[in-house]
């Protein structure tokens, strides 16, 4: 997928109106507009990286910044002493479904323990 067509580089750039609950020069998040738990939000990098198999070495922070954010907004969201999932698809068989890198925080109620293979 090309970066002028990615949804998230569109929320980035503002062509798509998203309310952020974390922003910083190199991460955003936002809630998921299609949930699977109570609080469902997706931390990305506002640089265009279509998979976790397209990181580099130059990208550790950035993959700090997208944890420690997690941390912040869980926190945020009241959600850090009762737990919380983090999550990130990648490539078709792994679920991922747009091209652009995003960790998913989920909570808010118990969640499953398990990863489910789809049949």
């Amino acid at each position: 997928m090309a970066k002028n067509d990615c949804v998230f580089c569109k929320i980035i750039a503002g062509e798509i109106k998203n309310k952020f609950l974390y922003e910083s020069d190199k991460v955003a998040a936002f809630r998921d507009v299609r949930p699977i738990a109570p609080v469902h939000v997706l931390i990305i990098p506002k640089e265009h990286i279509e998979s976790m198999n397209d990181l580099a070495e130059n990208h550790k922070e950035l993959v700090g910044e997208m944890l420690l954010a997690a941390v912040k907004i869980a926190k945020d969201l009241n959600i850090a002493s009762g737990g919380h999932k983090l999550l990130i698809r990648t490539g078709r068989h792994g679920g991922q479904e747009i091209s652009h890198i995003h960790l998913h925080l989920l909570g808010g109620a118990k969640l499953s323990e398990g990863i489910h293979p789809i049949e």
